[in-house]
């Protein structure tokens, strides 16, 4: 009988090996509030003063004007250290047992007052809890590093090792969020780059947004990501070591936000006809800067615009912030799904959830870009945002509250441009009435570019002081200002 039993062995494992080499074979309010369209600026050859940036030239694209000529969507961060990777097991061995579980208390208070801070997001390897109304929070995970952050305040790390008792009081310290916008071309640019950091030190400022991928969906240095190369958007590297030119840009005290515009991707949409917004013709749309888009409704869209906030996280960003985040705002235009509210808000608020998820273990802050008129607005605005569901999705909601992007008004206030402390306050205390939401998750976009919509001139020292001081008022953790040519008054606007 031995010999039967070696000949059906003999097949058996033939087979398989067969079949091991087959499987390795295989809107009405929101049309003028898009963002003020970016006009590039060649960058200087001299790049002394930030390491990592390149020394070519490079031609930057032309501005880009949407609807009138100019429209407005347009220290202390912790790094977090590098992840362990465990040892490989010898062939033939098993690999080596995960790490227990631990479960670990706490109690998150404001460094200054003792006061407690609910809702701050604690972080154990890929397991998140939020702190109650008290500040206490109870977290079971694997990892020897607890990490913690909320709007308003710097993120903090912490060995495990120090919760030693059943609450052990972990403090964080308040941190307002004070920035200027930088294109990828105006921090490549020495002139751009050296003027912004003048006017950032004159007021007593503390940040820079940046285009990590911008408007026309460039990436400007090299990221780990085929389809960024495959689609086109690494034609133009700005950066040769961008975690050089982050670290610098840290070492000079400042807390470095990554811009990324998401669904507004003319070469992704154009090496991906299959994910593009479509026209009622059955075309590829484009927006009035003949512009393509994609399709908010395909998971590819998601995929590809999580994989760069990763890059940027890696990078060693404090914060990712998604702009552009929402529908195309036509209603002559065709999804892969139908378009409705519901539908709509689901799509923009599960990329903002999926995005948060992927990148809890790095404890970078993730923020989200609305329209102003989102914050008055019951429905979505046709555009897939509602304040409400983003505030469930992101840590910092930043509505863009340029006067000049108000063509209607608000109630009691129909030339915005002459009542600009009433429309910031107000429209971030509507939106914290509806929601109820702490104002320290409210973080504005303010105005500094000339008025397209009223005729209402220049927005410089005295019109950028009066936002400031409504958006303080409120109490939102911060603010940014937005020009789209990186020009700022050279006098001061800032305490």
């Amino acid at each position: 009988m031995k010999p039967k039993f070696s000949l059906c062995g003999l097949i058996l494992v033939l087979a398989l090996i067969l079949t091991g080499a087959a499987m390795a074979d295989d809107p009405k309010a929101a049309a003028s509030q898009n963002k003020e369209p970016v006009a590039g600026a060649a960058p200087a050859q001299d790049s002394k003063a930030v390491t990592g940036l390149t020394k070519e030239p490079v031609a930057a694209p032309p501005a880009t004007p949407e609807g009138k000529g100019v429209a407005g969507e347009t220290k202390a961060p912790v790094a977090g250290p590098t992840p362990a990777v465990a040892p490989k097991a010898a062939e033939g061995q098993a690999s080596p047992p995960a790490a227990p579980a631990k479960g670990y208390n706490g109690k998150v208070v404001d460094a200054q007052t003792k006061a407690p801070i609910a809702g701050a997001l604690v972080t154990l390897g890929d397991q998140q809890v939020r702190a109650d109304k008290d500040g206490v929070f109870r977290l079971e995970g694997a990892g020897e590093t607890l990490k913690l952050r909320y709007p308003g305040y710097a993120r903090r790390e912490l060995p495990t090792s120090e919760l030693t008792g059943s609450n052990t009081e972990i403090a964080l310290t308040p941190f307002m969020v004070k920035a200027l916008y930088l294109s990828s071309y105006g921090l490549a640019s020495k002139k751009i780059r050296e003027a912004a950091k003048e006017a950032i030190k004159l007021n007593n400022m503390n940040a820079l947004v940046i285009d990590v991928k911008g408007d026309r969906g460039f990436i400007p240095f090299k990221v780990d990501i085929p389809l960024a190369e495959e689609v086109g958007a690494q034609k133009t590297i700005l950066f040769k070591d961008i975690k050089a030119v982050v670290a610098s840009l840290k070492e000079q005290g400042l807390y470095l936000i990554a811009r990324i515009v998401v669904f507004k991707d003319d070469p992704l949409a154009a090496a991906r006809p299959q994910w593009a917004v479509k026209s009622k013709g059955g075309g590829v749309f484009r927006d009035r800067e003949k512009l393509r888009w994609v399709d908010p409704f395909h998971q590819g869209t998601w995929d590809y615009n999580i994989a760069i906030a990763k890059a940027a996280a890696e990078a060693g960003f404090d914060e990712v912030q998604f702009d552009y985040v929402r529908f195309p705002d036509n209603r002559r235009v065709g999804f892969a799904k139908p378009a409705n509210q519901t539908s709509r808000t689901e799509a923009i608020t599960g990329f903002l959830k999926a995005a948060h998820q992927a990148l809890a273990p790095s404890n970078i802050m993730v923020a989200a870009d609305i329209f102003g008129y989102v914050m008055w607005n019951l429905d979505d605005t046709g555009i897939g945002q509602k304040v409400d569901a983003a505030l469930e999705a992101v840590d910092v909601v930043c509505p863009m509250l340029y006067p000049s992007g108000y063509q209607f008004g608000i109630p009691n206030y129909k030339n915005p441009v002459k009542h600009t402390y009433e429309i910031v306050y107000l429209s971030l205390k509507r939106a914290q009435e509806r929601t109820g939401a702490n104002p320290l998750r409210f973080r504005p976009w303010i105005q500094a570019f000339r008025d397209y919509a009223f005729r209402g001139g220049d927005f410089k020292e005295e019109r950028m002081r009066i936002q400031i001081q409504a958006a303080d008022k409120f109490g939102a953790s911060g603010w940014m200002f937005w020009n789209p040519r990186n020009v700022y008054p050279t006098g001061k606007f800032a305490d």
